[in-house]
Order: structure tokens, then C-alpha cells, then sequence
């Protein structure tokens, strides 16, 4: 039974309307067989983590975590095969690998924020090449 009774001898027991509606319900059984019956409630895990809430905003916003400068760079290189698989237009590949490139070589040049890592630029040739197989495959 939900919510308090109270009881004074000699007196019936007063039951707010909230608890009669929750009675009444649970009486013609509009409590049975719910979908979310027995699992636990989303979100309430990890709250002892101080930076739930945090973590919570970006799962529902779908936001990228904000990686380090050397880090982001790196993770660049490895996604740059599926940065460039949707360009159409060969100039414009080269273009993007070049870019990346010019970008290795300024963070080396400056210090940039992160791991200090060192990371080789790309064989804009190489990646070229790779998107043409890419394309060729998915013409097939």
C-alpha cells in the first residue's frame, strides 16, 4: 500500500485522493505485466560518478567527447579513409589530405595541447589510391 494511513481510535482511516487513485488502480490491476516491470530505471546507475550528469548530456545529445589536439589528430588519420569515401571529386580528396597534413606538421612546429605524440603525415597518394579502390568496390 502506498503513501501513509493514519488511524485515531475510533475513527476510520483517512487515505488521501493520491492513495485512493493508486489503490483503486492497483485494484483493477493497471499496475500489471508494464513493459519496464522489474528493469531498472535508465539513468540512475553510475550517479556515484561525480561527472554523471556530464556523460548523461552527451549520451542523449549524441556529442562527441573533445579530444586532446594531438589525440584528435591522430584519430583523424585513422578516419580519414571515411572522411573522404562520400567525396566525389578527386581535387577535393587531395585537398582534404593535404589539410591534414599542413596540420601534423603545424602541431609539431607549436605545442599543441595533449600526449606528446608524434604522428606522420599522410601519403596523399597513397589515400588517393585507396579512395579510388573505395569507389570502384562500391560501383560494383
Amino acid at each position: 500500500m502506498l503513501g501513509p494511513r493514519f488511524t485515531i481510535v475510533g475513527v476510520t482511516p483517512f487515505e488521501s485522493w493520491i492513495d485512493r487513485q493508486i489503490r483503486e488502480a492497483q485494484e483493477r490491476g493497471e499496475f500489471d505485466n508494464l513493459s519496464g516491470a522489474g528493469k531498472p530505471i535508465k539513468g540512475l546507475n553510475g550517479r556515484d560518478d561525480e561527472n554523471w550528469w556530464v556523460k548523461n548530456l552527451m549520451e542523449r545529445e549524441n556529442l562527441k567527447p573533445m579530444l586532446p589536439g594531438s589525440l584528435a589528430l591522430r584519430k583523424e588519420v585513422e578516419d580519414l579513409p571515411t572522411t573522404v569515401a562520400d567525396i566525389r571529386i578527386e581535387e577535393h580528396v587531395r585537398e582534404v589530405a593535404e589539410d591534414l597534413n599542413h596540420r601534423i606538421r603545424d602541431s609539431r612546429r607549436r605545442k599543441v595541447d595533449g600526449p606528446a605524440l608524434f604522428i606522420n603525415t599522410v601519403d596523399v597518394d597513397a589515400v588517393v589510391e585507396q579512395w579510388r579502390h573505395q569507389r570502384e568496390d562500391r560501383a560494383d
